[in-house]
């Protein structure tokens, strides 16, 4: 097999594979990039739940990459707290859409989680044991519709008016 040198833009590459690979790792960092504005600082506990933060055009929202898990009214999701009052003494009723947050979320913050609710917002109204950092609880009626939801990484939707951070 002969071998090619190749000059492109970010130097001399041995084997037109190389320039492949780096076109190709272009092209998905600025895919990145144009998805993710800006990036604000982290904590070791963001680090661990790989999130990340931008800025949209409007200041109004603030996207934020979560943790986003689910849970139910039950004893198996809340234990001793399964009384059907959330931490900020909301009555759950039925048809109730809303999430658990950790406490940098005040009490009726708006947020949009992709997937639930129909893409519109629902507000903080309890908080979790295991809910810190950019983690997140969605509300379900039923342990079912719960565990079908799992574990999911998404980028959340957070109104900064609201009662943010």
């Amino acid at each position: 097999m002969e071998k090619t040198t190749v000059k492109a833009f970010y130097g001399v590459f041995r084997s037109p594979t190389a320039v492949l690979a780096t076109v190709l790792l272009t092209a998905i960092i600025c895919a990145g990039a144009s998805q993710v504005k800006g990036r604000a600082g982290s904590t070791a506990n963001d680090s661990a739940d790989n999130a990340e933060v931008s800025r949209e055009q409007s200041d109004e929202w603030q996207t934020v990459r979560m943790r986003v898990t689910a849970y139910c009214p039950c004893k198996k999701c809340c234990g001793k707290y399964s009384d059907g009052v959330t931490a900020c003494g909301h009555k759950i009723c039925a048809g109730d859409a809303f999430v658990a947050a950790d406490k940098k979320y005040r009490f009726g913050t708006k947020m949009r989680v992709p997937g639930y609710n129909n893409e519109r917002a629902v507000k903080v109204l309890d908080r979790g044991g295991v809910i810190r950092g950019n983690r997140l609880d969605v509300f379900f009626h039923s342990h079912r519709e719960a565990v079908k939801w799992g574990v999911k990484y998404l980028y959340v939707k957070v109104h900064q008016d609201s009662g943010g951070r």
